[in-house]
């Protein structure tokens, strides 16, 4: 979500990508179904491991943002380049236990809380904030209440 979130909201300024240090080797399809009702191109969405972007010679990235709730207790790589990171932790939504119907009103929430603080981002004047400055503005947003209930 994230990732479609940012591409779309960045104006063509950021190029997004999302893995995880867990990946289920498909993209959830409640995840799909939401971004797809929502106008988002999913074809090109996959599951893939952050370690695609902390080997040697992968890019290097400007940020990194976790947002898995589980990611903020483990050790994350050694990314390349030194991006400003910070955890904007919301609850995984594939992680969601209770009747189907409501499984995709949950999601929602979720894209709500990334959207939020994603548009947050995307209105930060970068070029014009230190490296100080800015790594406070973006872990700032993270420290906001996500919009969703926790799992039953």
């Amino acid at each position: 979500m994230a990732e479609c979130l940012l591409n779309r909201l960045g104006g063509g300024r950021f190029q997004a990508h999302s893995a995880g240090s867990h990946p289920k080797g498909a993209v959830h399809p409640t995840t799909l179904a939401l971004l797809g009702s929502m106008g988002y191109d999913t074809t090109t969405l996959s599951s893939k491991s952050w370690d695609v972007f902390a080997r040697p010679g992968a890019e290097p990235l400007d940020f990194v943002f976790t947002v898995c709730d589980a990611a903020a207790g483990e050790s994350c790589p050694v990314w390349p380049g030194q991006p400003v990171t910070a955890h904007w932790g919301v609850l995984d939504p594939a992680a969601f236990v209770g009747p189907k119907e409501e499984e995709l009103r949950y999601f929602r929430q979720v894209y709500l809380t990334l959207a939020r603080r994603i548009q947050l981002f995307v209105e930060i004047p970068i070029q014009k904030l230190d490296r100080f400055s800015l790594t406070h503005a973006v872990e700032a947003i993270g420290k906001e209440p996500p919009s969703v209930e926790k799992n039953r």
